[in-house]
């Protein structure tokens, strides 16, 4: 990486202090998401304002898909950490209606998707994503970002929607 693309994305870090208290703890994040075991893939919200979201993964051992990618060698899976940035950015959308238990968020795209790092157990991945343009009859577009520590490990530009359940989807 250059120098330049270096400082520039260290400006650009989100912040995060591991001693802050969540603003959405894992309950709440359940409350908001419908994903669960072995697919929930964020620990807790830090940050949320209208225009972005930060949340936290915690990477461990323990996850299931170390058993097969790669024994010997765990690595996390790249579209496993951009399902991390989806249900990061599905907050973020979902915190633009008064109801979002009521409502479902389905990834619609991704664009310019790069991997810059491996993430492996044991890191902490900062999941940033931001509105790129206004919540607009349910369609919203994104740029998520992942780092663990300084380094910027994954990006990506999201296409997602949010959909009211019908009462034959809810559980």
């Amino acid at each position: 990486m250059h120098k330049a693309q270096f400082l520039k994305n260290q400006e650009n870090i989100p912040p995060h202090d591991p001693n802050a208290p969540a603003i959405l703890g894992i309950k709440q994040i359940m409350h908001t998401l419908p994903h669960r075991y072995p697919f929930q893939m964020v620990d807790k919200i830090i940050h949320l304002d209208a225009q972005s979201v930060t949340g936290i993964k915690n990477v461990t051992i323990n996850e299931p898909f170390f058993q097969g990618h790669f024994p010997g060698t765990p690595i996390m899976p790249g579209v496993l950490q951009v399902e991390a940035l989806a249900q990061t950015g599905g907050i973020l959308v979902l915190n633009t209606v008064p109801d979002p238990e009521n409502y479902l968020t389905y990834f619609l795209g991704i664009d310019a998707c790069r991997f810059r790092k491996m993430v492996v157990p044991g890191d902490t991945l900062v999941l940033h994503c931001k509105l790129l343009t206004d919540v607009k009859r349910g369609f919203s577009k994104m740029q998520g970002r992942i780092f663990v520590g300084e380094q910027l490990t994954c990006e990506a530009t999201m296409l997602a929607q949010i959909a009211k359940q019908k009462n034959e989807d809810r559980p």
